[in-house]
């Protein structure tokens, strides 16, 4: 039986290995892309791939005796490792290819694209050839759903230990299994996450965007990441066709996709009995619905434009997409708080958003309210119930774990983007938007503005906020603690 006090470092670099090759798989169709539309970036993308080939080969060939067995450790590990590895790598073509000549800025882009954060330091995204532009949106896929799901769903052999992969990396407060073997589990949530895509792709195709377009705004709005191939994101598309269709599949990005499996199987009962979903609806519904007659009553705009601005931003803010059809800056204060509060409720567990989670709200609400029946009933024992099933104490101390140390890591966030020298309101915006994994902030990070005049030290903030903000905060953090490495 194999000790794993010991970290089994072989076998990390092994599943690395392997992991690299899938991405270097994403990089050959973004070279095809190249190639179809004749361009000068095909050379950066061989040169990435080659690279990329040959380390993933190299760590595999060399390990390749080493037992498939491991802990949770290596599963941290390799979760925390990959998403820097496939950043580092996701830089080259960016670099190589001219359109970012400064690392800081490609790593921004990169980490910015993996996690699905949607910020970015480019003036001028037409300029971009088409297969940057389809390499920026593919990358928000890929990391929508999660590179290890990926490697889970096409690698037989991480069969063995896969739930600790999958237990590491699969957002929210559970790894929801569709089927018992987590293989399969992977397999099922990339089939349904592939077909929402082409669905979408088809959709806005229909609309009159064009294939190309089509296909990048599908990647990011199912991954909710919000990367445009329009320098004014979607507000560049006059057509309301095209704002439904996308408020329509980031409101899908950001459910849980076991609802959507349900769905899927003509079995709705699920779906309406889940309290997490109630209450996104809700959430939704309501900010919509007050933003909407304020804007209405009080800024001039007709019915349907007030509704299709309001939904189409909450929905882009609550799911973390961060596609902008409307300048939010230029609302009332009011509602500019109304979205900033929306900057920290997210998605849904289970989903492509980021955020703290609409399910961790409700265990928030659940334990106020029975709190308050304690304190009329001292002797009374009343659990906190989610779906009719008793919440262990640990998962709720673990709830509140979580709000300390995001709260934390927003005002410490916060403090360093002051002293790089953004403003109050600038800091606040860019901070939350980049532990959420939304893109667009406030003041001079607002939706028609960008983050390249953010200083390097910022931008390396920034980019370490949305790594931890998107493996949801302990993931990451734990390897750096002294108990994680003890025997």
């Amino acid at each position: 039986m194999k000790n794993f006090n010991r970290v089994n470092l072989k076998l990390i670099i092994r599943i690395c290995g392997y992991l690299l090759l899938t991405e270097a798989a994403f990089l050959f169709l973004s070279l095809l892309v190249s190639l179809i539309y004749g361009e000068n970036d095909a050379l950066a993308f061989i040169y990435s791939i080659l690279l990329t080939v040959g380390l993933g080969t190299m760590a595999v060939v060399f390990t390749r005796n080493e037992k498939n067995e491991f802990g949770k450790r290596e599963g941290y590990i390799i979760v925390s490792l990959m998403w820097m590895v496939f950043s580092l790598i996701g830089t080259l073509p960016f670099m190589w290819s001219g359109s970012i000549t400064n690392f800081t800025d490609a790593f921004f882009e990169t980490m910015s694209g993996f996690t699905g954060t949607g910020a970015s330091i480019l003036n001028d995204i037409e300029a971009l050839p088409h297969g940057v532009l389809f390499w920026r949106s593919i990358t928000q896929w890929m990391g929508g759903m999660g590179f290890v799901v990926l490697a889970l769903a096409v690698l037989p052999f991480l069969g063995v230990g896969g739930v600790q992969l999958y237990s590491a990396e699969a957002p929210g407060l559970t790894a929801d299994k569709l089927q018992p073997r987590v293989k399969e589990t992977a397999q099922r949530l990339w089939l349904i996450y592939l077909g929402l895509t082409l669905i979408e792709t088809l959709l806005l195709w229909l609309g009159g965007m064009t294939l190309f377009d089509s296909i990048c705004h599908s990647f990011t709005s199912m991954g909710t990441g919000g990367y445009s191939t329009k320098q004014a994101s979607i507000e560049y598309y006059t057509n309301p066709y095209i704002h439904y269709v996308i408020i329509l599949f980031m409101f899908m990005g950001a459910s849980n996709f076991t609802l959507w499996y349900f769905a899927l199987k003509l079995n709705f009962k699920p779906i309406l009995k889940n309290e997490e979903f109630r209450l996104f609806v809700f959430i939704i519904l309501s900010f919509s619905l007050v933003i909407a007659t304020h804007l209405f009553l009080t800024e001039g705009y007709g019915i349907e434009k007030a509704f299709r601005d309001s939904l189409f931003q909450v929905v882009s803010i609550i799911s973390t997409t961060g596609f902008v059809s409307a300048d939010y800056m230029l609302w009332p204060p009011v509602l500019i708080a109304m979205i900033f509060t929306l900057m920290f409720i997210g998605g849904s567990t289970g989903s492509t958003g980021g955020g703290i989670k609409v399910v961790r709200i409700l265990y928030v609400f659940k334990n106020i309210y029975f709190e308050v029946k304690r304190l009329i009933h001292p002797k009374a024992i009343i659990p906190i119930r989610l779906e009719g099933k008793t919440v262990p104490q640990p998962i709720v101390n673990s709830l509140f774990a979580f709000f300390v140390l995001y709260l934390f890591s927003f005002a410490l966030g916060t403090l360093l983007m002051i002293a790089s020298g953004l403003d109050m309101d600038s800091s606040m915006g860019a901070v939350a938007t980049s532990l959420a994994g939304i893109g667009p902030g406030l003041g001079s990070t607002g939706p028609v503005e960008n983050f390249y005049h953010v200083a390097p030290f910022g931008k390396w903030v920034l980019s370490f906020l949305m790594l931890i903000g998107r493996l949801e905060l302990f993931t990451f953090l734990i390897i750096f603690t002294p108990a994680f490495w003890k025997k």
